[in-house]
């Protein structure tokens, strides 16, 4: 009877260390398809606001599309239309609309 409270008591142990390494395998799995794209898609985000400059073709978040007129500070004045200009924030600026009409935009002119 002494024995097998031993073994038992020993096989606690391992299913612990079991639970520990299936809670660091998730907190891993997490960071790898979670965590570290989202951060990197931050870094480029805030690269893409950093670099916009006069005469770029931009969208904003609500889907508005111009062409950056002037850069002022954490604003940017937006030419829509001839003599038509809108100021929005940098951060409503979509850096993925961005790229897709500036890549529509290069296949066109391929073509």
């Amino acid at each position: 009877m002494t024995s097998f409270i031993l073994l038992q008591a020993g096989g606690g142990a391992s299913g612990i260390m079991g639970q520990v390494f299936l809670f660091g395998s998730i907190i891993l799995i997490m960071y790898f398809f979670m965590i570290r794209p989202q951060q990197k898609k931050q870094k480029e985000t805030a690269l893409f606001i950093s670099e916009i400059k006069k005469g770029d073709q931009v969208v904003t978040v609500g889907g508005v599309h111009g062409k950056v007129y002037a850069v002022e500070g954490d604003t940017v004045l937006l030419e829509l239309d001839k003599g038509l200009k809108i100021k929005v924030e940098k951060s409503a600026l979509s850096l993925e609309y961005s790229r897709k009409t500036k890549d529509v935009k290069e296949t066109k002119e391929v073509k």
